[in-house]
């Protein structure tokens, strides 16, 4: 079978109608829009059942009106239903490994410890996985999901850079599945190396291999002096204030679970120990005045206020740190560590930082999910306050306050101190534009600037996959508006969620185009994006987030998408498959991925291959459609009915639907053509429903979206 291959570099012309016929993109008004999530405690305990009344929200002094409320009590959300909890309501856990100031084996217990707290969130829980080392600052290895599988792969991850190529990496970091899998592959053949190819101690070898390099570099840059350490701790601080800056444009409050040993506070703060001031006292005597340290006895004043700054953008960015001192998770006697020097201990930097940000000290827990219990039932009730302020989008802070009315006295509430306005898009930093990406997809809130169509199939595919083929158009106009420049970044993605929120494929690309060659086009249609996942029989939602990477300027549909097992099932359809007129669609294919199979092209009208309209346009005229059935009996004929639906899902009549042809397909399919008449219907947008049934009397069912435009002036005469 011939595949019908497009260029993703050379934009190609497809079939497109008349963009006179497309629905037209009207400016938006950007509202700014804050959601304060709030937690009210009363005896530590979370309060219940309370309304918008209860609440009063200021906003730098001057009181603001509530425009909208919502309640969000985890522990009578069941499991299939975490995913419909709005994300400003969820919790959102920042697991930090800091990889400087722990033993590399405090480290590998930590990582047992934060999979055993998995366990222990609710499923709606959003997890985000990060790093410090001294020699690359805070990297972020996993942005926040809800997937229990990419969390765990993140986390083994950890302390193995040699072994990852992090650039393969999904650029949103909601996947880095591929992370395990590239860390197996490589231990695989260390093992094999030694004479060891079976995957037995493969967890061994992977913490074997995370010490050796973790105490090869911890070697290579620890020292003795007070000056080395007391650096060490202000880049520590300086690469923490960048990524609580990051974490402002996480929508929700940030747990950051800090896993470290803490680093010696006294560096900053001074030594006042008796032992201390007779050595200087007795230094003083002799004259021997450069052997006195002013920065051990006093500290260091400028590296104290780093540390401030660090606390005050952690608390504005509404990050609490929940600092567990992992010394305690290392099981080891004595403060002489593996690298053979005495480390001191960090409870006091830990208990700082936990006590100024409002979270807590966790010291000496092995069960780290029964030491944070308490911490997760008193957020477990989440009141979600929203206003609209009329703030400029200038970036600026604004502080918040929100008071309680109605309640018994002893009652507290706990909320953001503030927000920051929401700045252009274009003055946002790579992973500033990579975290709010994420989010939006994650949200799965439908809207934004940028119209979008999606049409998906499931064709049976190998290894109890199934081939589902994704078609985007993104409408030109609305994706155009305010841009400037030569080059126009568009952005596509499309991440396939189970009920749990676990991604099982996904799809990312950015296509460059060159506006001198494309303006015109895009203007007229629009551009035509076709990709396709692998994915297991299920239940899943497609969420689709296409965007101008130059403007911000963004679109999101969820569609809902069912796999069949095709094997021994009833008969399957795809959906109807509308061809178009050529036109003046732009059109891009997915690049193909290492690994992935390469999927001809399924759509053909006879013998010739085409794209599908992702959302059809008919007028009063006939049109014809191709539709693949699957176990669909061989012999008799094949009966075919059509129902029209209103977009709320009332029938209206059914129009006229006949079938042309039947032919063998690939994989068993039979490929039917049929033509379809409207009935007289207003403009605006329908469901067109097909049924087939064979002569078994068994019946398929397939369901598209259509639209019926308004006439040109000409035709209504």
């Amino acid at each position: 079978m011939k595949r019908f291959l497009f260029s993703l570099f050379g934009l190609l012309l497809a079939l497109a109608p008349l963009a006179a016929q497309r629905p037209t993109y009207s400016d938006v008004t950007e509202v700014n829009v804050v959601e304060i999530p709030v937690q009210v405690l009363l005896d530590g305990k979370p309060v219940r059942d309370l309304k918008a009344d209860n609440f009063v929200v200021y906003q730098d002094k001057g009181k603001q009106l509530v425009t909208g409320f919502d309640a969000v009590d985890l522990y009578a959300i069941p499991d299939d239903k975490a995913q419909e909890v709005p994300v400003p309501a969820r919790r959102h856990f920042l697991l930090l490994f800091d990889l400087a100031f722990s033993e590399p084996k405090a480290i590998v217990q930590a990582r047992n410890a934060a999979k055993d707290l998995l366990a222990e969130l609710h499923a709606s829980d959003l997890v985000a996985v990060s790093t410090y080392a001294a020699s690359r600052g805070s990297e972020l290895v996993l942005g926040f999901t809800s997937d229990r599988g990419q969390i765990e792969a993140a986390i083994d991850s950890l302390g193995l850079p040699e072994l990852v190529d992090r650039t393969a990496v999904d650029p949103l970091r909601i996947v880095v599945e591929e992370l395990r899998r590239e860390i197996g592959e490589n231990l695989e053949r260390e093992a094999a190396g030694h004479g060891d190819g079976n995957r037995t101690g493969m967890k061994a070898l992977a913490d074997e291999e995370m010490l050796r390099q973790m105490e090869q570099a911890m070697r290579a840059s620890e020292s003795a002096t007070t000056e080395v350490q007391k650096d060490k701790i202000t880049a520590l601080t300086r690469s923490f204030t960048d990524l609580a800056r990051l974490m402002r444009s996480v929508n929700g409050r940030k747990h950051v679970v800090y896993l470290s040993e803490g680093y010696d506070s006294s560096i900053l703060q001074g030594n006042t120990s008796e032992a201390l001031d007779k050595e200087i006292r007795e230094a003083r005597d002799k004259g021997e005045v450069w052997k006195i340290d002013t920065q051990q006895q006093f500290g260091s004043a400028g590296a104290l206020n780093d540390v401030e700054g660090m606390l005050e953008e952690l608390r504005r960015a509404d990050c609490a740190v929940q600092a567990v001192d992992i010394a305690g998770l290392r099981g080891t006697s004595g403060s002489q560590g593996a690298l053979g020097y005495e480390r001191k201990g960090g409870r006091e930097s830990l208990f700082q930082m936990a006590r100024d940000t409002g979270g807590e000290l966790y010291e000496n827990f092995n069960d780290l999910s029964a030491a944070m219990g308490k911490m997760l039932e008193r957020t477990g009730v989440t009141y979600v306050l929203t206003i609209q302020p009329d703030t400029p989008p200038d970036g600026a802070y604004h502080a918040l306050k929100v008071e309680l009315r109605g309640l018994p006295r002893g009652a507290r509430v706990v909320h953001r101190p503030g927000y920051f306005a929401p700045k252009p898009f274009a003055q946002r930093t790579r992973m500033e534009r990579m975290l709010l990406t994420a989010g939006q997809v994650l949200a799965g809130e439908e809207g934004g600037q940028v119209r979008a169509s999606v049409m998906t199939a499931t064709i049976p595919g190998g290894d109890g996959t199934a081939d589902v083929p994704v078609v985007v158009e993104i409408d030109g106009p609305s994706l155009l508006h305010l841009h400037q420049g030569n080059d126009l970044p568009a952005e596509i993605y499309v991440y396939a969620l189970d009920g749990k929120g676990q991604v099982s494929d996904y799809i990312a690309q950015t296509l460059t185009l060159d506006m001198f060659k494309v303006e015109a086009k895009l203007l007229q249609s629009g551009l035509k994006f076709y990709g396709h996942l692998e994915l297991p029989p299920g239940s899943y939602k497609a969420r689709v987030l296409v965007r101008n990477g130059r403007t911000g300027f963004h679109g999101l549909r969820v569609v809902p998408l069912e796999v069949p097992s095709f094997a021994g099932a009833g008969p399957v359809l795809l959906p109807p498959f509308f061809p178009e007129a050529k036109g003046e669609w732009l059109v891009a294919r997915e690049a193909q991925r290492p690994g992935r199979r390469e999927l001809p092209m399924p759509f053909r009208m006879g013998d010739q291959p085409f794209l599908p309209a992702a959302l059809p346009i008919l007028g009063a005229g006939e049109a014809r459609f191709a539709l693949l059935g699957y176990n669909l009996a061989d012999e008799g004929d094949l009966q075919v009915r059509s129902q029209v639906l209103t977009a709320d899902g009332r029938e209206v009549q059914a129009g006229d639907l006949s079938l042309v042809s039947r032919a063998a397909g690939e994989a068993g399919a039979d490929r039917l053509e049929l033509t379809f008449r409207p009935p007289a219907l207003q403009p605006g947008e329908y469901l067109l429903r097909v049924t087939v049934t064979d002569a078994a009397g068994k019946a398929g069912t397939a369901t598209t979206p259509f639209v019926v435009a308004a006439a040109a002036p000409a035709e209504r005469g």
